[in-house]
């Protein structure tokens, strides 16, 4: 399945690729957090696939029982798992809180209680399909891989832990800006799952 992840920037460059059918044959969009919402909206009506997101630190707050600041036409993935076209994708927004009123941020323990609540849905995935997720997309990096010192870009302990009992062939993340790809650590191996950081946009394509 071909992929297009974007997070954290907004990129002219992106209407043009996409209005010009640069990423035709593209599948599913996956949003990673911190994009504008007029952005997302724009993607997934040139391309016309569907499109799973997660909030990042700098979006709006999402309130899951009112249905309050979402993209339209696509579905806010924060805490949820979804199949789609044979594959299991699950969501975990937000990064870890460097302010005390800050949006879509945790501590590592809040984290940690979040990342539990998707626990039921992965064990019955691993009864039913024999696995417990295919893709996990997240801002936040994990803890120690892709992220950073600093109070703002540490990464959280909790998608170590969601990665480690679910096995995800893929986890993309946004939240920590690269430059110098070729220079920089995007891409790194935990036992199955390869954990990439999408930032500001990477086209793909993943496999069982």
């Amino acid at each position: 399945m071909k992929i297009l992840a974007v997070s954290d920037q907004v990129l002219e460059r992106l209407y043009t690729l996409s209005s010009s059918g640069h990423f035709q044959g593209a599948e599913l969009i996956l949003g990673c957090g911190d994009l504008s919402y007029e952005y997302l909206e724009y993607l997934v009506t040139i391309i016309n696939v569907r499109m799973f997101y997660v909030p990042g630190n700098h979006d709006p707050r999402f309130d899951l029982t009112k249905k309050e600041a979402h993209a339209e036409g696509g579905v806010n993935l924060d805490l949820k798992i979804v199949r789609h076209n044979k594959f299991l994708i699950g969501g975990f927004g937000g990064c870890i809180r460097y302010r005390p009123d800050g949006i879509n941020q945790y501590s590592q323990s809040e984290a940690y209680v979040r990342a539990f609540s998707m626990l039921p849905r992965l064990l019955l995935n691993r009864l039913q399909y024999g696995r417990a997720l295919d893709i996990l997309i997240s801002h936040s990096p994990p803890y120690g891989i892709h992220d950073d010192t600093d109070r703002a870009h540490v990464g959280l302990k909790a998608l170590n832990w969601l990665i480690r009992i679910s096995q995800p062939r893929y986890h993309f993340h946004g939240h920590m800006h690269v430059y110098r790809r070729n220079l920089e650590n995007v891409e790194t191996n935990v036992g199955l799952t390869r954990i990439i950081n999408v930032y500001p946009y990477k086209a793909l394509e993943v496999s069982h």
